[in-house]
C-alpha cells in the first residue's frame, strides 16, 4: 500500500450512522458521565486530555514544559517553567478545563463529515504526543492503555464498530468537561489550589467569575458539538 492508499484510507468518508444509534451513543456517554462508579475510571480521559491542554499552550505560550503526570484519583498535575504572570500563564491555566470541550467539539466537527478513521488516528497522534511527556508509573499505564484501545479499534474493528465508540468518545467529551467545572466547588472545599483560583491571583478577576466562564465556554461547545451530531436528524 502506497502512501496516496494509505492517506485515502484515512480520509475516506464512512456512512453516517442511523439516528437511533446516535442517540444511543450519547445515552451512553451520559451513563459514563453521570454514574458516579463509571466516571470514577472513565474521568482518566478528561484528565488527560486536561493536561493535554495545559502542556500543549505552554509549549505554545512559549513556556518550557517538564512533564505530565497523571494520578490514580484521576488528577493530574502540569510542570512548566516559565514567567509566573502574564498572558502566557493566562491561557495555560485557562486550557485545561476548556480542552476536553473544545476537542469535543473538534471531534464533532470531523465526526459530522464521516471521516472516523481520520479521527482516531489524529487521537493516537495526540496520545502519543502526551506520552512522551508523562513523568510517572501511572500516568504511563493510562495513557498506554488508552493508546492500545484506539488503536485496537482503528485497526481491527468493523466500521460499524468504528463508529459506533467514537460517537460515544465524542459525546464524552462533550459532556465530560462540563462536568469538572461543577465539581470545582466539591474541590475548593477539599482544600488545594484549582486553576479559577490561581487565575485569580494572577488576574484578580474572582475565581468564580472563571468558574462562570469556563460552565458557559464549556455548555456552548456542547449545543454546538451536539448540533453537529445530530444535524442529519434534525434536519
Amino acid at each position: 500500500m502506497n502512501l496516496t492508499d494509505l492517506w485515502d484510507r484515512f480520509t475516506a468518508a464512512h456512512d453516517s450512522p442511523p439516528p437511533g444509534l446516535i442517540l444511543a451513543t450519547a445515552v451512553a456517554a451520559i451513563v459514563a458521565v453521570a454514574v458516579p462508579v463509571v466516571w470514577r475510571l472513565s474521568r482518566n480521559l478528561i484528565t488527560i486530555t486536561h493536561e493535554g491542554g495545559h502542556a500543549l499552550v505552554a509549549v505554545l505560550t512559549g513556556r518550557q514544559l517538564r512533564g505530565i503526570r497523571l494520578h490514580s484519583d484521576t488528577s493530574g498535575l502540569t510542570l512548566a517553567r516559565g514567567k509566573p504572570r502574564g498572558l502566557g500563564m493566562i491561557f495555560t491555566l485557562s486550557a485545561g478545563y476548556l480542552m476536553p470541550s473544545l476537542l469535543g467539539l473538534a471531534a464533532a466537527a470531523v465526526l459530522a463529515t464521516g471521516r472516523v478513521t481520520l479521527l482516531l488516528w489524529t487521537a493516537l497522534v495526540l496520545l502519543f504526543a502526551v506520552l512522551l511527556m508523562i513523568r510517572n508509573w501511572f500516568g504511563l499505564l493510562s495513557v498506554t492503555v488508552t493508546g492500545g484501545l484506539v488503536f485496537a479499534l482503528s485497526y481491527y474493528a468493523a466500521d460499524a464498530t468504528q463508529a459506533a465508540v467514537t460517537y460515544v468518545a465524542v459525546w464524552f467529551l462533550l459532556l465530560g468537561g462540563v462536568k469538572p467545572v461543577l465539581e470545582l466547588r466539591g474541590r475548593r472545599r477539599r482544600g488545594g489550589m484549582t486553576d479559577p483560583e490561581q487565575l485569580a491571583r494572577i488576574t484578580g478577576v474572582p475565581a468564580v467569575a472563571w468558574t462562570v466562564v469556563f460552565g458557559l465556554a464549556n455548555l456552548a461547545c456542547l449545543a454546538y458539538g451536539a448540533y453537529l451530531l445530530l444535524q442529519d436528524w434534525v434536519m
